[in-house]
């Protein structure tokens, strides 16, 4: 019964503000097929309430890079799906690519 924008401000939010001080971060979504979890990480564009926790951390990630000064950064993101024990990097080059 929640928007993806209260999850996010909720549970992402602090996670991500910690990886602009350095840490990493992992956001860790489980459960059956069908569930949302998809949804939630990615979202839709309209109505931007629904926008998922992937570009929202992105938006954020970036506008906290582009205000720091003196500083440099290195950003590397992964969006890693296992499915019947096979990884795949959803945000690599090719997704259906099975990772070791």
């Amino acid at each position: 019964e929640h928007s993806t924008e209260q999850i996010y401000n909720e549970i992402a939010y602090p996670l991500v503000e910690g990886v602009t001080e350095g840490y990493n971060g992992t956001i860790f979504a489980y459960g059956q097929t069908g569930s949302g979890k998809s949804f939630t990480m990615q979202g839709i564009v309209d109505p931007s309430t629904q926008k998922g926790i992937i570009p929202r951390a992105f938006e954020h990630i970036f506008e906290s890079v582009q205000c720091a000064e003196n500083a440099k950064f290195l950003v590397r993101a992964s969006y890693l799906e296992i499915y019947n024990e096979d990884i795949r990097d959803l945000l690599g080059a090719d997704t259906k690519q099975k990772l070791e």
